[in-house]
Parts: C-alpha cells; structure tokens; sequence
C-alpha cells in the first residue's frame, strides 16, 4: 500500500510536469527552433581524403617530376626546396596565412579572426557550397593549407641549380604573405551560401566577399590564385637570378627521365584531390571535377605528342609528361563548371600552347626558365581561366554561374562580359604576382642574396649547398 501511493504521487507529478512542457512548447510553437549545424560525416572524409591527396601532388609528385628535370649534381638541391618551402609554408599558414587569407576583411585581404589558429579546434565549423552543409573548419583549413604550400613550391622550378638555398626561403617568405594570400583572399572568400537567403542579403553577403569573387570571376580550384601566380613569380626569378652557366652554349639536359614520369603521374593522381577536392562535397559537382580532370589531362598529352611528333619527327616522353602537367594546369579553373566536352577542348588547346610556351615564347622571352614553370604554368593557367569563361556556358554543356538565392543557375550567361572577367582576374593576378616578387627578389638579393658563386654552380648544388650527392659513382 505504502508502494502504491508513492507511485501514485510520481505519476501526479510527472503529469503536471508534462502539461507545463506542453504550454511551454505550445508557446514557443509560433517560432519553431532552428536546427543547430551539424557536421557532414561523408563531406568531411572526402575533403580530408583531398588534402592528403595535395599533400601527395607537393611531397613527393613536384619534387620528383623537378627532381629528374634537373641535372645530377642538382637533385638533392631540388627535392630540398620543395620539402623546404612546404615546410615552412604550412608553419605561416596556420600562424596568420589561413586568417588573412579566409576570414572577412576586407576585398582585398583577410582578418586577424584565426591568427596563431585561434578558434581553430575540433568544434568550429566552415561553410561549403550547399546551405546546410557544413565540414569541420580545420578539414577547410588543411585542404587549403595544402594548396599554398604547392603554389610557392612550383615557384623554384623557373630558377634551378643557381639560387641560393637561404634566398629561396625568404622568397617564400615574402611571396606568401603578399601574393599568394591577397590572391586567395580576392578569389574565394565569401560568407558562405547560408548568408544569400534574399536579395538583399545577397548584396550585403557579396559586397563581405573577395574583390574577383564579388566581380564574377570563375575560378573552381586555382588557375589564378595558384598557377598564374606561380608562374608569374618564377618568371621574375628567372630574370633576376640570370642563366645558368652555359645556358645557350651547352646541353642541360634532364638526368633522369623515369623520374620525371613517376611524377608526373602522382601529379596527375593528386590533381583529382586538387580539383575534385575543390567541391567541398562528395557530390556530383566533385564528380564532374574529377572527370574533367581526367579527360582534359588525356587530351593534353595527346595534342602536345601528336604535334611535337609532327614537328620534330619524334614524340617524346618528356613532351608527353609536361603535357599532362599542361592539361592539369588549364583544367584546374574550369574543372567543376564545364562539360566534358568542354574540357577535352580546354585540354587539347592548352597542350597546343604550351608547346609554344616552353618553345616559341621562351626564345622571345630569352629567360632561363630552368623547368618551364612558366611556359606551363603560365600558359597553361591564362588559358584555361580564359577558356573557362567560355565553355562554362551552359549552351556549351557548362553549369553558368550560382545563384545561392535561388539555388539554381542564372537564367542568363554571355561569354564575352564573363571572358572579359575572366581577363580582369588574370591582369589582376599578373601585377600583383609580377610587382610583390620583383620586390621579394629586391629584398632577397640585398640581403641574404640570390645567387651562389660560379664554383659552387659548376660543383653542383648538392655538395656545395647541402653536403651530400643523390648518386655514387
């Protein structure tokens, strides 16, 4: 009995307790709570997944596909750049890089938000391109930390096997901080698509973002902000450190040719995280990214064999491999914004100008370009921004521009008024490229210098440098 009355006072209670729940939730009914974002488990493996896959283009695909382009006395002074500068990029980028680069700012520049990876824990989120959908914030950080380290890495290749090993890393330095982080900054950032809920909001979310993106320019993985800019960057260098010792007179040829292949072809496996990556999503924009990567690639390498075999009488194997590095260049802007026919056309254009671009236009410049950074990079990247704003027509098979109000395409798309954004975004990158490192060189060569002795040049970088030899003989 005692038992019985007890549960009958737990149950009273329990009833009153439910009608109070009850009122307050029917109070509340008129203002429903919105779901807090949670994180997507499926988006945030793939862009992980991606990262990692950058990480491998840079250590070991670059250094490789470098490595075996250069002599043999300079191997090991190549593979040490690239471990070098990724190093030491990864460091400035989580110490103000990623902040000034992805946090709001201004149109030019970013934010002080994520300076010494403040915030940065396990439980802040980032944006992708789908309202709704979210990924850890450090997921975001690491994939696009990736890309930074890559982009300064591509820069030693234009000056090899006479610059200083000092001198390389406080180009970096500087090229970073005031090239590479505007660029990144003016192309990508944006509030994310949850700001754009109205038109109004949609001006005020635009008027928060990159002064490109804002513009319209169309740049999916990095035709600009990293190809262009590379690019540019080596081309400088080039100039300002001189030729090489017998450059024009003697034979510098590659020393190892497998090498080379080997990685061209992780390149070319890691370029599907570059730009597949590029998404944010496991979705069907990450699909068609990754198609285009592999199809556009293919027609590179055919163009540029078929044509270099019409030419000179032979195809070669180091013609084919700079044009898979070509296709992969010129489909990076365009990779999630054009059919595949688009980028097989984007593909076979480029690896016929970067053909001229490592032959024709490197005699016109008449810079040692040690490895071609800009007659590929270059070439490749100002083409395939310019293409891009043509075959994303969606009369062409491409998507058009976003609308994240509406969540659909834009009804409307010319080609000339986005080909003429296109070109603003590709002048813009080249003065900006082109005017911070004829600086960064300045201050390079007035202080730590740029060049090692002719001795040291003739010895080899490896031993003069570093000590040590790739090879025993």
């Amino acid at each position: 009995m005692h038992l019985t009355h007890n549960a009958s006072r737990i149950r009273g209670a329990m009833w009153c307790a439910s009608l109070i729940l009850l009122a307050t939730c029917g109070g509340l009914s008129a203002q429903p709570l919105m779901p807090a974002p949670t994180i997507s488990k499926p988006d945030t493996a793939w862009v992980l997944l991606s990262a990692a896959l950058v990480i491998f283009m840079t250590l070991p695909g670059l250094a490789l596909f470098y490595g075996g382009l250069v002599r043999s006395k300079n191997v090991l002074s190549i593979l040490m750049q690239t471990l070098a500068v990724f190093a030491v990029v990864a460091i400035l980028w989580a110490l103000y890089g990623y902040s000034l680069a992805f946090t709001e700012g201004n149109a030019f520049i970013g934010g002080l938000d994520r300076v010494l990876a403040h915030g940065l824990d396990a439980n802040a989120l980032a944006a992708t391109f789908s309202k709704g959908v979210y990924i850890p914030e450090l997921a975001f950080f690491v994939f696009q930390g990736a890309f930074a380290c890559i982009a300064c890495a591509l820069v030693v290749g234009a000056f090899a096997e006479r610059v200083k090993f000092s001198g390389v890393l406080l180009f970096t330095v500087l090229w970073f901080t005031f090239a590479y982080l505007p660029m990144a900054h003016m192309v990508w950032f944006f509030p994310g698509p949850d700001a754009f809920t109205s038109n109004a909001m949609a001006a005020t979310a635009t008027a928060k973002a990159g002064y490109l993106w804002a513009r319209g320019a169309l740049d999916f993985a990095g035709g600009t902000v990293v190809h262009i800019n590379a690019a540019v960057a080596g081309l400088v260098g080039a100039f300002m450190v001189g030729k090489r010792i017998g450059y024009g007179r003697e034979a510098l040829k590659p020393h190892n040719l497998t090498q080379t292949m080997v990685g061209a072809s992780i390149l070319w496996v890691g370029w599907f995280g570059f730009n597949a990556g590029s998404a944010l999503e496991a979705n069907g924009t990450a699909a068609l990214a990754f198609v285009n990567t592999f199809l556009a690639t293919a027609a590179a390498v055919v163009a540029w064999t078929a044509l270099e075999w019409l030419h000179k009488g032979k195809p070669s194997l180091l013609g084919a491999a700079s044009g898979a590095v070509a296709g992969l260049v010129a489909i990076t802007p365009a990779a999630g914004l054009v059919g595949l026919m688009g980028a097989l056309a984007i593909g076979a254009i480029t690896g016929a100008l970067c053909l001229w671009g490592v032959g024709g236009l490197k005699r016109w410049l008449r810079a040692d370009d040690s490895l071609d950074v800009f007659g590929v990079h270059g070439v490749g990247g100002i083409a395939g921004a310019l293409l891009t704003g043509v075959f994303a027509a969606p009369a062409l098979g491409g998507t058009g521009i976003w609308d994240y109000v509406s969540q659909t395409a834009q009804p409307e798309y010319g080609i000339l008024a986005q080909l003429w954004i296109q070109l603003q975004g590709v002048l813009l990158t080249v003065l900006l490229s082109g005017t911070v490192s004829l600086l960064a060189f300045g201050v390079v060569k007035y202080t730590v210098g740029l060049r090692v002795d002719a001795d040291a040049e003739r010895e080899g970088l490896d031993i003069a440098t570093h000590g040590e030899s790739a090879y025993t003989h």
